[in-house]
């Protein structure tokens, strides 16, 4: 490597190690805990012609990757010539941000010598944005609460205080909300000064150099890594639950010398129901999926994002379109991993895992309508758990853990700090793992009652409840979800509005992951080791496995 091509490494390690700052600055000053304990954010730096030069590991990809294409959209409505020092922009646009009304993505001009040289921009989740809130009974857009199109937040270092007020004046959690967006700001002023300071110890003027070294070296590298795979189209379908009824969702995949295609072509239309998906977050977990497997090692960044495309025929259910209901895109956003990987798995058969929970157990609750008349406390709240991710070719799925949204479970005492819930169970699933040579890993036992008494609502939009995960190369399926209102209640659906009285215990059990190869194919050890563990029972070590514990 030459001196230039040093230096210029040491520069980009530096932006990664500015973003890193810049997310913990969102973290640590975040007033909601779905931020502040589960990490739901991203953060990055972008050039001035808004490509994304790096972005913060902590964070998820429907956030990240959507926040990528978001930054070009906004530079393309506003000049740079009319960008001031301490302006700030923002929008909640799902088909510009990151799918849904309640992610909002701010972007900053960045100042260095009086001119432009890039840009820092965020994501978030706010909590509640009013209407009938997270949940999927939305009948459209204008449903789900407030849309912000894109506007200035900050002018000049000067809060937009009207806006601020509407958007608290649209919340159940106005406080939260305003907390969050003080936490933004601060996550965008973070790395604006940071990436100045950079700039002026290493003595630059402009990002120009440093941009094209990092967009060329990382599409460059990503290119050699889809060059090496096989050639070819390979189709899959999925099918989930669904709303009204199942789900059929549909991928070509194919690979050519220097790109992968991604075509979901054949899948199903619109839900009534808010589970619909802009295509920018079905995009965004898409490329995500391909990319842990092609060039993982590669920083992500709009030079490693170039060579994939994903493509859907409007009003499929992965390509909604205003003024469709998209609250609950996640629900099925997540599922594209998984649909991509059916593919994949058919022409990289020893690296692809069986299928997992996927997409992120929500559980978004409210008052009872009537509890803050009686007395009750108000509040909105979104607690966020995880099931067991698929079998890998060459270890165990991973138990209660998110993938493939990063998001990290909700905290017990956090929860019980801000609302009146009490998490009374939340442990490993035993036997919901699937069966293989290697095991899927388990979801988890949750149970969650009132802790005042009062009635609260639940707004259920959960997959994997009539279609568990299924196995791959003669893997089992992993025990699917379920909910039901006490240890004798009967099963409720994934989907719709559930009222949890003040005496009653919700009980959620999160699906397991599907499992690797021939249950037969299990060592005996491994097997062993899995009942002292309590992963599964006796009873499945001898029926399912043929091993005597």
């Amino acid at each position: 490597m030459n001196t230039t091509n040093t230096r210029l490494q040491v520069m980009w390690n530096r932006l990664l190690a500015v973003v890193e700052e810049q997310g913990q600055a969102l973290i640590r000053a975040a007033f909601s805990p779905i931020v502040r304990e589960c990490g739901d954010i991203s953060a990055g730096i972008f050039d001035v012609r808004g490509r994304m030069l790096a972005q913060a590991v902590t964070g998820t990809p429907g956030h990240i990757n959507t926040m990528a294409e978001a930054v070009k959209t906004l530079c393309g409505r506003y000049s740079r010539s009319e960008m001031k020092p301490g302006d700030i922009f923002l929008t909640n646009d799902p088909w510009i941000a990151s799918g849904h009304l309640n992610d909002f993505l701010l972007m900053m001009p960045v100042f260095h010598r009086g001119n432009v040289v890039g840009f820092t921009a965020c994501t978030s989740h706010l909590v509640d944005l009013g209407g009938l809130g997270m949940g999927p009974e939305g009948s459209d857009i204008f449903d789900e609460g407030l849309r912000i199109p894109p506007c200035k937040l900050v002018d000049q270092g000067q809060l937009n205080a009207l806006l601020m007020d509407i958007v608290k004046a649209n919340s159940r959690e106005p406080i939260a909300n305003e907390g969050d967006i003080y936490a933004l700001i601060a996550c965008c002023e973070t790395g604006a000064a940071r990436l100045a300071d950079m700039m002026a110890e290493f003595g630059i003027g402009t990002l120009d150099s440093l941009a094209d070294y990092i967009i060329e070296t990382s599409r460059r590298g990503t290119i050699e890594a889809i060059s090496a795979l096989p050639k070819g189209t390979w189709h899959n379908v999925l099918t989930v639950d669904g709303y009204e009824c199942e789900i059929d969702l549909c991928a070509a995949l194919t690979i050519k010398d220097d790109r992968v295609l991604v075509d979901f072509s054949g899948t199903s239309g619109l839900s009534r129901k808010g589970i619909n998906v802009p295509l920018n977050y079905a995009t965004a977990y898409t490329v995500f999926a391909l990319r842990c497997l092609i060039g993982p090692d590669i920083p992500n960044n709009a030079g490693s994002l170039a060579p994939f495309l994903v493509t859907g025929p409007p009003d499929c259910i992965l390509n909604a379109q205003p003024p469709a209901p998209v609250a609950m895109r996640h629900t099925l956003g997540q599922m594209t991993p998984d649909l991509v990987y059916g593919c994949l798995s058919q022409a990289l058969p020893d690296l692809v895992p069986a299928e997992g929970a996927s997409c992120m157990y929500d559980l978004p609750l409210r008052h009872a309508p009537e509890a803050v008349s009686r007395g009750g406390t108000q509040f909105a709240l979104e607690l966020v758990f995880s099931g067991g991710t698929g079998a890998r070719p060459s270890l165990d799925g991973l138990s209660a853990t998110a993938f493939p949204s990063g998001v990290w479970g909700s905290q017990v005492e956090t929860t019980e700090a801000v609302a009146p819930v009490l998490i009374t169970r939340r442990e490993l699933r035993q036997d919901s793992g699937g069966p293989g040579r290697l095991r899927g890993g388990l979801g988890q036992d949750i149970e969650i009652r009132s802790s005042t008494g009062e009635d609260f609502m639940l707004f259920l939009s959960v997959e994997r409840i009539a279609n568990p995960a299924k196995g791959r190369h003669g893997g089992l399926a992993g025990a699917p979800g379920r909910i039901r209102l006490g240890p004798d209640g009967a099963d409720l659906p994934g989907k719709g509005e559930v009222r949890i009285g003040g005496g009653e215990t919700l009980i959620f059990q999160t699906p397991g992951g599907g499992g690797f190869g021939p249950p037969n194919e299990r060592s005996p050890v491994a097997v062993r080791q899995d009942v002292r563990d309590e992963l599964v029972s006796a009873r499945a070590a001898q029926h399912v496995y043929g091993i005597k514990p």
